[in-house]
């Protein structure tokens, strides 16, 4: 992404009530790599859960669909989704895999990787952020969606809207979305889940900084006078990871001519996580066009993969 889409982001959020950014920015490279880290922490279960789903439904969720390609949203490393490309690729079926993501480093090493071990399979990859889609290739009716690791959780409500509207556009009826969502647990686990022992995802929000400072001009803006928190928000059942300031932090933004003051104690938001109870999930996306065609969680009830069908209208 540009620095031109980040000076925006900066605009509409720095001054906002309370201060925001949205998480697409923690994913530069080095942010990216930091992800893949969580996800194996001990603390962090959703990409364990999620995965534990994969690997025993990747080949129910290829005969209920029939797809012949699958685009995956956020893609990353594609760790998790080559379950689903071992079941799509069996018996060297010829399958189209587009995976998006804004990291570019990472998604070129991804594709290359999948590329030597999967003969049948043609990988196009995208450099894009998923809130605006590159029309989908593929043959209308036989595409596969997938949006995982519960990252539909970082949206607001009408932004959530907003974007199930999009991927409804986006896609044909007859096509699906593969829908990952966290679901409502202990308060206690949720926490630890953003903020472990090893302080990992401290360095994953504090990695924030480093990507403004190196992105546009600024003075006075120091990731020492951060520090990463999470909480949980029990009203809107999600957490929010913030960078609350230790000392007053005075940053000045030379390129957009603005001066941002954040006070001892006070915190900038940069990211929200909400977690679902699945019966509204499913309420929800009816509402946007999809029919559910099957939904699986694992062992724990930790975390749900959601599989709908598009519908016409």
């Amino acid at each position: 992404m540009s620095r031109e889409e980040l000076e925006a982001d900066l605009r509409a959020g720095l001054w906002a009530d309370p201060p925001t950014l949205p998480p697409r920015w923690f994913y530069d490279e080095r942010g990216s790599r930091l992800f893949d880290e969580i996800t194996a922490l001990p603390e962090y279960y959703p990409t364990r859960a999620e995965h534990e789903i994969l690997r025993r439904r990747s080949t129910e969720i290829v005969a209920l669909t029939d797809a012949r390609s699958l685009h995956e949203l956020g893609a990353g490393t594609a760790t998790k989704t080559r379950e689903l490309l071992d079941a799509l690729t069996a018996g060297g079926r010829s399958t189209l895999y587009a995976p998006l993501d804004i990291s570019k480093e990472v998604l070129l090493e991804a594709a290359d990787r999948l590329r030597s071990g999967y003969p049948s399979l043609r990988v196009e990859p995208a450099v894009a952020d998923f809130h605006r889609l590159p029309p989908l290739s593929g043959e209308p009716g036989g595409r596969l969606l997938a949006f995982l690791g519960g990252t539909i959780g970082n949206f607001e409500e009408e932004e959530r809207a907003v974007f199930l509207r999009m991927i409804h556009a986006a896609l044909d009826p007859g096509d699906h979305l593969l829908l990952g969502a966290d679901l409502v647990k202990d308060r206690e686990r949720l926490v630890a889940a953003y903020d472990d022992a090893a302080g990992v995802t401290a360095q994953f929000n504090l990695n924030l900084v480093d990507v403004i400072t190196g992105t546009t001009p600024v003075t006075g803006l120091d990731r020492a006078d951060l520090v990463h928190e999470a909480t949980w928000d029990e009203d809107s059942s999600r957490i929010e990871m913030r960078l609350r300031a230790v000392r007053d932090v005075t940053a000045d933004f030379t390129a957009i001519g603005r001066t941002w003051h954040l006070p001892e104690g006070e915190h900038l938001r940069t990211e929200i996580s909400r977690k679902f109870d699945l019966a509204a999930l499913g309420g929800e996306l009816a509402g946007h066009g999809f029919e559910t065609a099957a939904t699986w969680t694992d062992d724990a009830g930790d975390f749900s993969l959601t599989l709908a069908r598009v519908t016409a209208g």
